[in-house]
């Protein structure tokens, strides 16, 4: 099972290189042309605006979504019963996006509640309806934070944000050929953002290229009073200095890489077997040690439990969050759970109840608080990682783990590890697939060297092509 969430569409000013090019600019580019006068903020707004005009109505990417921004855009996870309700202030990383420049263009869609009302997936959410993948369109863009990586892959914006849980951003940047960090959790706030559970849920930037997506991060990190003990946690990780220090061409040098067992499943000959084998022999010839052939241990039961354990556990910590989130808005149509699965009874059509259901929902509803199954459940998966990933890691000392697109996202959402997806290459019908890199809390900075190094010698992102 993938937990999914996501996110937010915006412009970014930082400080940046040379070379402008409207579509697919950097936020480099983006910031020279600024400086040079050959471009202004305005006709660089007024771009992303047209551009989203005559794309959104094939692609589905860009509505109102999941992080909350005071202003006239709605937060509603991409359903009907949230349209309206009016938050106290801007998300956390909102308001550091803001203070750093940034120009909010909209909000993506996203399978609707983070794909966690029903596990339908794919994209779908009632406000927004399907989105869909801009290199190959009957191909599944993933989700949750589906219209973001969209929107990043189209030049729909200059960056995007995601949000994650469990794959959610992971999978979308993956199959949509852009870049997606999942910075470990606390890094970044979640406060003003539509929740899951606070164990796993994380934002993240998804952008076409690992520096763009490096000043996303750098920009968002940091304490946030309203989510005082995961930021405060995480914010010893924040390396002196920033994170673009880190974007170094031979990051791959030195670097002790583990390919874990149980997760490159791709039959001989086929296009992702043969491309992932190549770039495995690449990030050997850039000077890492690439480990093959690790076991994780217990790592089928790691991820059964993870499943199992997630409908005991995520249910009851849903209900919780989403609670307290709809309790704090300024005004809300609706102000609990328990509303919500009766708005949606009420407005079957609109919500594609049919189709869709909202078994998830009714799940959590009939949880009643963190009692002793669900404290029980979250102690055996944290054992299960415990004895797992971060065992493997410290005893080979890998610096990283790569796996295909989110293929590992469900051991990495147990203990809120990071990772970042860099394009790999597309498959026999042209279908995006990506290359995971993820380590141990705080290695931010050794998975950037890495990500950026195998960017750079691989070249693999192309534009979209817009296939049938």
């Amino acid at each position: 099972m993938a937990v999914l969430v996501a996110a937010l569409v915006l412009v970014l000013e930082l400080p940046g290189a040379h070379g402008f090019q409207i579509e697919e600019a950097t936020v480099a580019s983006i910031q020279i042309g600024f400086n040079n006068g050959s471009l202004t903020s305005v006709e660089l707004v007024q771009f992303y605006l047209d551009r989203i005009s005559n794309f959104n109505p094939l692609l589905h990417a860009v509505i109102e979504d999941n992080i909350a921004t005071r202003d006239a855009l709605n937060t509603t996870a991409g359903s009907f019963a949230l349209l309206g309700s009016v938050v106290r202030r801007d998300a956390g990383v909102v308001r550091r996006l803001r203070r750093a420049g940034a120009v909010v263009l909209g909000k993506a869609n996203m399978d609707e509640w983070a794909n966690f009302r029903s596990f339908s997936g794919g994209g779908w959410s009632a406000r927004g309806g399907k989105g869909r993948n801009p290199y190959v369109l009957s191909a599944t863009p993933c989700g949750s934070s589906t219209g973001s990586a969209i929107a990043a892959a189209a030049s729909m914006a200059a960056v995007t944000l995601g949000t994650e849980t469990d794959g959610s951003i992971l999978c979308p940047a993956s199959l949509n050929s852009v870049v997606g960090i999942k910075p470990t959790v606390g890094l970044t706030s979640r406060a003003g953002v539509i929740p899951i559970t606070p164990r796993q849920d994380t934002i993240g930037p998804i952008c076409r290229t690992v520096a763009d997506a490096v000043h996303v991060l750098d920009t968002i990190v940091g304490y946030d009073a309203l989510d005082a003990i995961a930021t405060m946690q995480a914010s010893k990780y924040i390396p002196r200095g920033g994170y673009m220090q880190f974007l170094k061409k031979d990051g791959l040098r030195g670097k002790r890489i583990g390919v874990p067992n149980g997760f490159f499943n791709f039959p001989n000959g086929t296009v992702q077997q043969m491309v992932y084998e190549q770039h495995l022999s690449t990030m050997r010839k850039q000077g890492a040690i690439v480990i093959e052939n690790l076991d994780i241990e217990n790592l089928s039961v790691l991820l059964d439990f993870q499943n199992n354990g997630q409908l005991i556990a995520l249910p009851a910590e849903f209900k919780l969050s989403l609670n307290s989130y709809l309790s704090n808005l300024l005004y809300s149509p609706v102000r609990s759970l328990a509303e919500i699965i009766a708005f949606n009874n009420a407005h079957p059509v609109e919500e594609n109840m049919k189709e869709n259901g909202q078994t998830v929902f009714l799940v959590a509803e009939n949880t009643t608080g963190i009692g002793a199954s669900e404290r029980e459940a979250i102690s055996q998966l944290n054992k299960l990682s415990a004895n797992g990933l971060k065992k493997l890691m410290r005893e080979h000392e890998l610096d990283a783990i790569v796996t295909p697109n989110n293929a590992a996202s469900s051991v990495l959402a147990i203990d809120g590890l990071p990772a970042i997806t860099v394009p790999a290459g597309y498959g026999k019908l042209g279908v995006p697939f990506g290359l995971c890199f993820s380590g141990l809390r705080g290695y931010e900075p050794r998975l950037i060297e890495m990500a950026y190094a195998f960017e750079h010698v691989t070249m693999a992102r192309k534009m979209p092509t817009f296939l049938p």
